[in-house]
């Protein structure tokens, strides 16, 4: 659960603002009776269904690399980390890297890589 938490922050966080503004507009007196019922239950449904949808997604992914690491494959991750380097970075085990737990480390890199933010390369 606390990796849900952790992959789903930013999901989360957009849902829980597409749901208040869904709240606040069907509580305006202007609008008639049922409609919070109507809006507020359908909108709740379907974010909840795609941050599930996401989530599926994403840890999928994440089994798909690290058994494409695990076999020696090459793994393609984003490098937000600085904006003079190159927009991606090429992990592999011949290369030095690690796969501890969820996270990509090397001695010779200055920071690690989380599998959620990774590909396996073509």
């Amino acid at each position: 659960m606390d990796t849900f938490f952790k992959l789903e922050a930013g999901t989360l966080t957009i849902a829980a603002f597409f749901l208040a503004i869904a709240i606040f507009v069907a509580t305006r007196p202007f609008m008639p009776a049922g409609a919070f019922r109507k809006i507020v239950i359908p909108t709740a449904i379907v974010l909840a269904l795609l941050v599930g949808l996401h989530y599926r997604m994403t840890t999928s992914r994440m089994e798909e690399v690290k058994e494409t690491f695990n076999r020696g494959g090459d793994i393609v991750c984003e490098n937000r980390g600085t904006r003079t380097g190159p927009p991606s970075i090429v992990i592999s085990q011949s290369l030095g890297w690690k796969l501890e737990g969820d996270i990509f480390t090397n001695p010779d890199f200055s920071r690690p890589f989380h599998s959620a933010r990774c590909v396996p390369a073509l």
